[in-house]
């Protein structure tokens, strides 16, 4: 089978920390099958010069082709128009990869488009010009925040039920495809892995002075985009709450996003004891996981965060929010504890308590029986599959009812 991947959420050289659940998933799809990407990059006219204030215009050094663990990939650009209305980008968005996907036809049996809105709203539309069948995968607050706003929506409610196939990173996701019309039976919940040689249980006293931690700290560990949408300053001003158990402990925020500065500004004004380290690789996030305590993850929506699988193969609870598909993952006590979102209140409370807990980090590991990329690669591997013969044996996308 040939697969032909279409997604805005992916590394490359100048943002190599992006989307390391793509590669990875990608990376392993890669040994069951042929894989050629297509990683957008957002352009418009006069965007280099911008590039301070822009995300493309920062993107505008990434080259048109390069190779990541073992993959092909190619960075078309994509006419990316400021607050363009959002049932208007999905259209764009295919009409200025058509020319990048031609190429393509009699090449591919698949095209996977990774992100529902507009990657996947293209992809139906030009796996329509291909001939070939379309798979769109969810991940979270594409569904949870995009697929809300009404252009995005009413795109989505033509799109997902003309795919071949929808993939779910959770089943709260999936659900919300049914709600769009996909019918029973086109929706698979394909779940993210670990890569459990580098996410495993380590010393944490080893990995603190490896990283200049404190050894006798409490540490809550953030990792992931500082934005507010992803609780990071509901997560600040939890910690400078009045709440017991909070005043001894330790705020590691890995991670840089539009948020950082405010973070930084209530932690100066309460007094807290916030370390920010900024964007840190892929590759390093194994020894701030094993130096904390808790891993915090307050955000107002999630698909099926993998840091939350980290942490836990790292043998670390968690506390986090009950939104998306955490709570398909955080089962039990053993494992960690929710809170509603936007409830700082609520969240210096569970992580008070969280911290004050001692555990076993090897039952933690044994509980939570994580799969690993090569399982999350065989599930996709089989929806594609499913996806090709669906194709076949019915008259394509074009047709088919919602």
């Amino acid at each position: 089978m040939r697969v032909l991947i279409m997604t805005k959420i992916f590394p490359n050289v100048v943002e190599p920390h992006s989307a390391p659940f793509n590669r990875q998933q990608f990376a392993a799809l890669a040994r069951r099958c042929e894989v050629e990407v297509l990683a957008t990059i957002p352009w418009f006219p006069g965007a280099r010069a911008l590039q301070r204030w822009s995300p493309a215009g920062r993107l505008h050094g990434v080259p048109a082709c390069e190779q990541i663990d073992g993959m092909r990939v190619y960075h078309p650009r994509f006419l990316f128009v400021p607050k363009l209305g959002n049932g208007a980008s999905g259209p764009l968005y295919a009409a200025s990869l058509a020319s990048s996907i031609v190429r393509y036809r009699g090449q591919v049996d698949v095209l996977l488009g990774s992100w529902a809105y507009p990657d996947g709203f293209a992809t139906v539309i030009l796996a329509g010009l291909l001939g070939v069948a379309s798979v769109i995968k969810l991940h979270g607050s594409d569904m949870d925040v995009v697929a809300r706003l009404p252009g995005s929506r009413r795109r989505l409610q033509w799109a997902l039920p003309r795919a071949d196939r929808i993939v779910a990173v959770s089943g709260p996701l999936a659900t919300a495809a049914h709600s769009l019309g996909v019918r029973a039976g086109r929706v698979d919940v394909v779940p993210n892995g670990v890569d459990a040689c580098s996410f495993k249980p380590a010393d944490r006293a080893e990995a603190r002075r490896e990283l200049g931690v404190a050894l006798d700290d409490r540490v809550v560990l953030y990792v992931g985009r500082v934005e507010e949408e992803k609780g990071a300053l509901d997560l600040v001003q939890a910690f400078g709450s009045e709440v017991a158990g909070l005043q001894g402990a330790q705020l590691v925020m890995v991670g840089a996003g539009a948020a950082l500065e405010a973070c930084r500004a209530v932690a100066a004004g309460s007094r807290t004891r916030v370390s920010f380290v900024g964007a840190r690789p892929h590759g390093e996030v194994p020894r701030w996981l094993a130096a904390c305590d808790v891993l915090a993850l307050p955000s107002w929506h999630e698909g099926m965060p993998n840091v939350v699988l980290e942490a836990i193969a790292c043998g670390r609870r968690v506390v986090a929010t009950r939104v998306g598909g955490i709570p398909d993952v955080l089962t039990c006590e053993v494992l960690g504890a929710m809170v509603p979102p936007r409830q700082p209140a609520a969240l210096a409370i569970a992580l008070a308590q969280a911290v004050a807990t001692r555990y076993d980090p090897a039952a933690v590991v044994a509980k939570a029986q994580l799969p690993d990329w090569q399982r999350s690669a065989e599930l996709l591997h089989v929806s594609l599959l499913a996806a090709v013969e669906d194709h076949r044996r019915e008259s394509g996308p074009w047709s088919r009812a919602a």
